[in-house]
């Protein structure tokens, strides 16, 4: 809880210690609500991107492709089941025929589940969130998109780089969105020596759906899917 006196901000001490007992249990709750509805998740892609991205735009394209090619092939395709490109991966799965999961986050500005999901888990914590992702994801596709998803990009490089996870692929679909991106990794964050050049390996820039399809479809290749 906050209290306004003129320019500042303070908290209320009061509001950590009475509550933070049952914010664990809320916590506790959510990571076995979590487990519970994705148990039977088979091996998935997790596809993330813009919430504002509408059908025509490319990015949309791309990721209704993107996820209908991979859950042809057996693949549940999981994304954060609001609008936008996570609409578009959703809907690919079903026209697929694959499982179309949803990890709605619960938002002070409504994030409404897009129409397109046959299973739908709804959080109130991010973290909870991605380590749902984390847990079920064999790789991550990451199209155009902002905050949230150079969030998810990045924990996912630095649990991979940390060997706190195990390595897979993780896609950026778009070289004029995101080449400039790698370029100033390249060149500054490997240049400087902040990261080894083996980290680069585990980022993939590509331009087409099928450079996506292809690469993951391969990785898949030794995955039973229970078919």
């Amino acid at each position: 809880m906050k209290e306004k006196k003129g320019n500042s901000t303070r908290y209320l001490i009061e509001d950590f210690t009475t509550q933070e007992s049952w914010r664990l249990f809320r916590i506790l709750s959510e990571f076995v609500d979590g487990i519970d509805n994705m148990a039977d998740v088979l091996p998935g892609v997790s596809i993330y991107g813009s919430s504002r991205a509408k059908e025509g735009d490319k990015a949309y394209a791309d990721a209704r492709n993107i996820a209908k090619g991979l859950s042809s092939g057996g693949c549940s395709i999981i994304t954060g089941g609001g609008p936008g490109i996570m609409e578009a991966a959703n809907r690919g799965a079903q026209e697929g025929g694959g499982l179309s999961v949803g990890l709605n986050i619960d938002l002070p500005f409504e994030q409404a589940p897009n129409p397109y999901i046959d299973r739908l888990i709804t959080f109130r914590y991010f973290f909870v969130r991605k380590v749902m992702f984390m847990k079920h994801s064999i790789a991550f596709v990451i199209l155009p998109g902002g905050f949230g998803t150079m969030d998810e990009f990045f924990e996912a490089l630095t649990l991979i780089q940390t060997h706190k996870i195990p390595p897979f692929p993780v896609y950026l679909v778009g070289k004029d969105y995101y080449g400039g991106l790698v370029d100033w990794i390249n060149n500054k964050m490997l240049a400087e020596d902040k990261i080894l050049p083996e980290d680069l390996n585990i980022v993939k820039l590509v331009d087409s759906v099928e450079e996506v399809t292809e690469g993951i479809s391969k990785l898949l290749e030794g995955v039973n899917f229970g078919q």
